[in-house]
């Protein structure tokens, strides 16, 4: 059974990306969050077609934490409908996956 997932977070900028990777961390609801600075986002947004710089936090974590973690970034994050999607992580070293373990809340 798949227990770890990778977690996908648009930002508006870097400075909240920073905010928000330190505070799941802190939470302990993610063990390590990476920032990809500059993205081009084109999307549908109440009914414009939308194209915007964002940041990308890249988020590992254990599946169990996925709800906190959405209740988290919600409460600290300035868009009304942020993405947070999770993928599940498959396979991976298993000393990274016991760090991931080791890091997070249970």
């Amino acid at each position: 059974m798949e227990t770890h997932i990778v977690i996908y977070i648009t930002s508006g900028n870097t400075e909240e990306a920073e905010n928000i990777a330190a505070g799941l961390v802190k939470e302990g609801l993610a063990a390590c969050v990476n920032i990809v600075p500059s993205i081009k986002s084109i999307y549908k947004w109440k009914g414009e077609i939308c194209n915007d710089n964002e940041s990308l936090l890249i988020a590992k974590s254990r599946k169990s934490l996925m709800g906190q973690v959405i209740e988290w970034v919600k409460k600290h994050h300035s868009y009304e409908t942020p993405e947070i999607i999770a993928i599940p992580i498959v396979h991976g070293s298993r000393d990274y996956l016991k760090w991931i373990d080791d890091s997070c809340l249970f």
